[in-house]
């Protein structure tokens, strides 16, 4: 099937295969991108054979990175919308939702943010966990809505992403307190709101997000402090619908401990798992750029964007 892939095309996911190109949304604007360039300059003479192009090219798209939850719903919003009767129509209709779905991925995190700001009052302290690019975007947006805001920041081990939140927010003139994890519980009772993004969210309105995420929220809920998740629908997870389960990452243990203090304490074993999964009864509002969202309502939106079911539009008919 090589030989039928445009240069550009198989370029791309080289790129995403090699992890030159990474991030979620960088991810899913490169694969739209390639499945138009692979539309606008096929030979295909007939419109089963360009449909095979295209579910060919998507499926060496998703080969690439099968777990990045953005990849397939670039490929599911593309092809889903591949209609008509002959190429010409075909060709159309691949490359207008190519762009259209670049041209929410360009706009999503800045309508994301001043829906998220909407939820923040002047004066209000926000909790965060881990660096969300999301997140960060809803409390940027109110301070350019002129509102003063303050954050507790926990440092979030094992890598400390929480460091790069402080930076940036204080960056954006919010007044920070970096607190262990630990001591989350002790600071609820002095925020507004818990402020999270998201890796992927499940149908039925489940949060899968940094380690920790899911202990913060129950005693969020405990002491009534609302838990807000910022995620771009590119975070959705289709495959859930079909009562697919998400697979949480196990990561390198050496970011818990260092051989020389493992091999001093003795004969011990570590986990480190990446995510965990926050029941949606926990969850107040998912923010999207579509609008804030109940979580048990999610799966409605994940329907409009990228169909009824999990089906895979790259796959061939017969499979």
């Amino acid at each position: 099937m090589s030989e039928e892939f445009h240069p550009e095309l198989a370029a791309t996911a080289e790129r995403i295969a090699s992890m030159e190109i990474r991030g979620a949304a960088t991810i899913a604007d490169a694969a739209a991108g390639a499945l138009a360039t692979q539309a606008r300059e096929s030979d295909a003479d007939d419109p089963a054979a360009f449909r095979r192009e295209q579910r060919h090219a998507g499926r060496r798209l998703y080969d690439t990175r099968p777990t990045a939850v953005s990849l397939p719903n670039a490929l599911r919003y593309v092809l889903d919308r591949m209609a008509g009767d002959d190429v010409a129509e075909l060709r159309t209709s691949v490359t207008e939702a190519a762009a259209a779905f670049q041209t929410r991925l360009d706009r999503a995190q800045a309508d994301l943010g001043e829906i998220g700001a909407n939820r923040l009052r002047d004066g209000d302290t926000v909790m965060t966990h881990c660096h969300s690019t999301d997140a960060l975007a809803c409390v940027e947006a109110a301070v350019e809505q002129g509102k003063e805001l303050s954050a507790v920041v926990k440092e979030t081990r094992p890598r400390n992403q929480g460091h790069i939140t402080a930076e940036q927010l204080r960056a954006a003139g919010v007044d920070v307190t970096l607190i262990v994890d630990s001591a989350a519980r002790r600071y609820l009772d002095e925020v507004d709101h818990v402020l999270v993004g998201a890796d992927s969210i499940a149908a039925d309105g489940s949060v899968v997000n940094k380690i920790g995420t899911a202990g913060l929220a129950v005693d969020a809920r405990e002491r009534g402090v609302p838990i807000v998740v910022a995620a771009q629908t590119i975070k959705l997870h289709p495959e859930t619908l079909t009562g697919q389960t998400v697979e949480i990452e196990m990561r390198d243990e050496t970011e818990v401990i260092d051989d020389e203090t493992r091999d001093e304490i003795g004969e011990i074993g570590v986990e480190n798992p990446a995510f965990d999964v926050t029941p949606p009864r926990y969850v107040d509002a998912i923010v999207t750029e579509s609008g804030q969202f109940p979580p048990e309502t999610i799966v409605t939106l994940m329907r409009e964007l990228f169909g009824e079911s999990a089906a895979r539009p790259w796959a061939d008919p017969e499979e």
